[in-house]
């Protein structure tokens, strides 16, 4: 079988009473029709909750998230409910996939050099997929996040935020940092065991750092995306 199941991922089914309403209001992003979108549930701070993938199946919901995030993102998520009747279930019937290459599945809508991504019943394991994202200064998940604000997590420019969809949860702070760009920390991944790393991977030789962007770590990673974000303007 292809080694392209990504194991530390769970699929949540939203089914019921319209749950694409339901989480467009919330999220900060719009709901692509076909393939996945990016997106998180932010505090009213701003600061980011949980990151994860939206894919449209029928009229059902599916949410690609971190699995050992995916229980409290669903009570998160229960309270945002009331009494709408919209069932959260992790769905085990199928898994996510990725290759770094290929025509399977559907572009990862952060960066074309993501590759690509597509449900289906699991595989064998996909190998790598840590480190290429990493490669590309792409972070994801609480321990690389952590509570930072959404678009200190490189959001904007990963394509993780619609500022013209309406209304989400944390709307009114991270559009004012948007129009007035006060993004003044960002997440860099540096090369080696960083001292104030959040997140450390010893056998990538990577780590997650978060700093200001008038002192950018030694050794840190600047895809062209990222370089063009923190380049002063012309």
């Amino acid at each position: 079988m292809p080694a392209t199941t990504l194991t530390d991922r769970t699929l949540l089914r939203l089914s019921g009473d319209h749950p694409r309403e339901f989480l467009d209001k919330l999220v900060t992003n719009r709901i692509a029709d076909e393939g996945p979108s990016w997106a998180a549930l932010l505090t009213p701070q701003g600061k980011a909750i949980a990151d994860f993938f939206l894919w449209v199946d029928g009229e059902d919901m599916l949410i690609d998230v971190a699995a050992d995030e995916a229980e409290a993102l669903a009570k998160r998520l229960t309270m945002y409910r009331l009494r709408r009747k919209i069932e959260i279930a992790e769905d085990d019937s199928l898994a996510v996939h990725w290759s770094p290459d290929g025509d399977d599945g559907h572009a990862d809508p952060r960066h074309p050099a993501m590759g690509r991504r597509w449900l289906a019943p699991a595989a064998d394991p996909a190998t790598g997929y840590r480190e290429h994202r990493l490669r590309l200064n792409i972070c994801e998940g609480q321990p690389e996040l952590g509570d930072l604000l959404w678009l200190e997590c490189n959001a904007g420019e990963l394509n993780g935020v619609a500022f013209n969809k309406g209304c989400f949860v944390g709307q009114e702070n991270t559009a004012r940092m948007n129009w007035r760009a006060k993004v003044n920390r960002r997440l860099f991944v540096v090369e080696g065991m960083h001292e104030k790393a959040r997140a450390s991977y010893p056998e990538a030789g990577l780590s997650v750092v978060h700093a200001r962007i008038d002192a950018v770590p030694d050794k840190a990673l600047l895809p062209d995306w990222l370089e063009e974000a923190i380049s002063p303007p012309a």
